[in-house]
């Protein structure tokens, strides 16, 4: 398994302290702060790991409350709501010196039969032949920032690759949406758990973009500060997450200051196994006067 993969699954894993009480480390993706994907995948795997493997999640909804130092370890601490016959519930607060910086509820399910239904997949090219969003960062190396390039050109655990290409650099008022397909870069363990772990890691990629593309403005654009506020994510059928699966992602409304986007991930048989919901911050600060 590549070493950054790797370095992932064992964060994801983290350090049992006591009962409920975890402790995780951070990888630098070269944004300088916690990637908020990091913290919701190390926030699930605290909570699912205080509840029955038969159990899995089946819904999430979190806070992103404060920036993270990614020089610094996180304490998650769990908090057993409710066991009962069928559910079991968590919450799990992160916590950087002694402040809290994110919160999350989960809820989980045994299997069950029942009714199945589920949207069908969009159409659109499949992920062979589609450059990589950080190929397609390493082609606009040269004009990005110098301090903004280890963001473009990093390499990630998870490979996107998005099937309509945006230029941050020069961007266009385009429809709010987006197709991407995502897989991790390595063969993974069979781990169902840690493949939701991986997917709630990489639900936060790409997704707040959709909402300022019918803006012609980017993460790029001078003046813009973007941050994820919350999260909901619920997981519908199993899956992998080292096979492709695409993030079809929406972006309805946009309005003081905020954006909301809703995603789902298809597999590449069609299925529906996830979908998200996610408002974040975007707020362009007006040009300081000459």
């Amino acid at each position: 398994m590549q070493s950054v993969l790797s370095q992932l699954v064992q964060q994801l894993a983290l350090e049992r302290l006591d009962r409920d009480l975890f402790r995780g480390q951070s990888q630098d993706l070269g944004w300088g702060a916690i990637f908020g994907g990091q913290v919701l995948g190390q926030s699930l795997s605290a909570a699912t790991q205080t509840v029955a493997e038969e159990r899995p999640v089946h819904s999430l909804h979190a806070y992103f409350l404060r920036a993270g130092d990614v020089r610094r370890p996180i304490v998650y601490q769990v908090d057993r709501i409710r066991d009962g016959h069928s559910f079991a519930t968590r919450r799990v607060l992160a916590v950087q010196d002694g402040s809290a910086i994110f919160s999350l509820a989960a809820s989980f399910q045994g299997e069950e039969p029942g009714f199945d239904h589920a949207d069908a997949m969009p159409t659109v090219v499949g992920p062979d032949g589609l450059l990589s969003e950080r190929e397609l960062g390493l082609q606009l190396a040269d004009l990005v920032p110098e301090k903004l390039r280890p963001m473009a050109t990093a390499l990630r655990p998870i490979e996107l690759r998005p099937v309509q290409p945006r230029n941050p650099l020069r961007p266009k008022a385009v429809p709010p949406e987006r197709y991407v397909w995502m897989r991790a870069i390595d063969e993974l363990p069979h781990d169902l758990a840690l493949h939701r772990y991986l997917l709630a890691y990489a639900s936060d990629f790409s997704l707040l973009g959709a909402s300022l593309d019918p803006h012609g403005v980017s993460w790029l654009t001078r003046g813009m500060q973007v941050a994820s506020l919350d999260h909901a994510m619920w997981f519908h059928r199993p899956f992998r997450l080292d096979q492709w699966l695409l993030y079809d992602i929406q972006s309805p409304s946009a309005s003081g200051s905020r954006g909301l986007v809703r995603g789902r991930f298809f597999n590449q048989q069609g299925q529906l196994v996830a979908s998200v919901m996610q408002e974040g911050l975007i707020r362009q600060h007006a040009e300081p006067k000459a």
